[in-house]
């Protein structure tokens, strides 16, 4: 039995990942966190068995102490549940599926503890990879990568060692706007901007798919992965979402991982890395596509993904200040404080008033992240 940990367990990433153990059965979940969902989370408790239990909030997790006291299982809270869950001795996967900054500090804790990663937390890299890759160098730790796209790259580098990368294309679904003009954005609700046309996510995330600012997350997440320049990195409007991402040699030749829009295949092919199993779900039918298409990107229209190599360019500290002014301004967007074009607007904002750091360390980038919301709440 191969023994996990998860956090982030009640999550689009979370559950699918719990769905890979129900079918694969050797897999063993010695720990969940979650953010706030207890009744959720209870439900994992008593179908998996885990040891240990996390929630973000003190009374959340007391509640949920008092509802699972019929089982053998310790409940923390906060930080120091995530530390500990990081940590634990039982595990050998740390799954890192919470959204935001806060999977920093716990994916550097479990890889100084020599815990393989399945990373699905892109702000984690955009903000300390500069931290976290020469540390998982150093520890011998393997940093897998569940995103679709990282996902498709690694695979694409396989049994390639030593050849020399010319390129990654990293390709984009274009999201709901696609084609779309910026003034025709005007109007945008937050149902519009969460109808997704081929994946399905949580609502983080569909809003940063149909803004673009996804996709430069993921820009910056793979030059810290794949140890590229940003000059490396091309995005490809691919609206099928069949290819999930390319790597072109230096000889010229490409090389993709091709497949149906299903998170369950990157997320499994990381657990059981390098080893592929059986899965479940719809195959690719080559006989019923009708065609695959590609387009430039439109960096006017989604200015998110222009600002995301902006930031990426000038390094230091201002990847954080691009995530952190991004999830700020989408949290304002869902509850419909602000309007879908003033989330690129917030982002540049930050960037320009954020007070840089070259080489920021763990606290510095928790402190970039204060020094934006606090400037985003003074003008929003």
């Amino acid at each position: 039995m191969k023994k996990i940990a998860l956090l982030g367990s009640t999550g689009s990433i979370g559950t699918q990942t719990l769905d890979i153990v129900r079918e694969q059965k050797d897999l063993e979940v010695v720990a969940l966190a979650a953010g706030s969902n207890l009744l959720l989370l209870e439900k994992q408790i008593r179908e998996f068995h885990p040891k240990l239990a996390v929630l973000w909030e003190e009374k959340a997790a007391s509640d949920l102490r008092n509802r699972v006291q019929d089982l053998p299982i310790k409940v923390l809270y906060g930080m120091e549940g995530l530390l500990e869950i990081a940590v634990m001795p039982e595990s050998e996967i740390l799954v890192t599926a919470i959204v935001g900054m806060l999977g920093i500090r716990p994916t550097i804790a479990a890889v100084e503890a020599g815990k393989t990663i399945a990373l699905a937390n892109k702000e984690t890299l955009v903000t300390a990879g500069h931290i976290i890759m020469p540390l998982a160098k150093a520890n011998h730790v393997d940093i897998l990568p569940v995103d679709s796209e990282h996902s498709a790259i690694f695979q694409s580098l396989n049994g390639e060692k030593g050849n020399s990368i010319h390129k990654i294309l990293l390709t984009a679904s274009g999201g709901p706007f696609r084609g779309k003009k910026r003034e025709q954005l005007q109007e945008v609700q937050v149902e519009d901007a969460l109808r997704h046309p081929n994946w399905s996510m949580g609502k983080k995330i569909t809003i940063d798919s149909a803004t673009m600012v996804n996709k430069g997350l993921e820009v910056m997440e793979a030059r810290w992965l794949f140890d590229v320049g940003l000059e490396q990195i091309e995005v490809v409007v691919h609206p099928q979402s069949v290819i999930h991402s390319m790597v072109e040699y230096e000889d010229g030749a490409v090389i993709a991982q091709l497949g149906t829009p299903d998170m369950r295949l990157p997320i499994q092919y990381a657990l059981y890395y390098p080893k592929r199993r059986s899965l479940s779900g719809k195959r690719l039918d080559f006989y019923q596509l009708a065609n695959l298409t590609f387009e430039e990107p439109d960096y006017t229209t989604f200015q998110g993904l222009a600002l995301a190599f902006a930031a990426m360019k000038q390094g230091g500290n201002i990847p954080t200040a691009y995530n952190a002014a991004n999830e700020k301004a989408v949290s304002l967007f869902l509850e419909r404080q602000i309007s879908f074009l003033e989330i690129p607007e917030i982002i540049q904002a930050s960037m320009e008033q954020c007070s840089f750091e070259k080489q920021p360390n763990v606290d510095k980038i928790l402190e970039t992240e204060a020094e934006v919301y606090s400037f985003i709440e003074s003008r929003w």
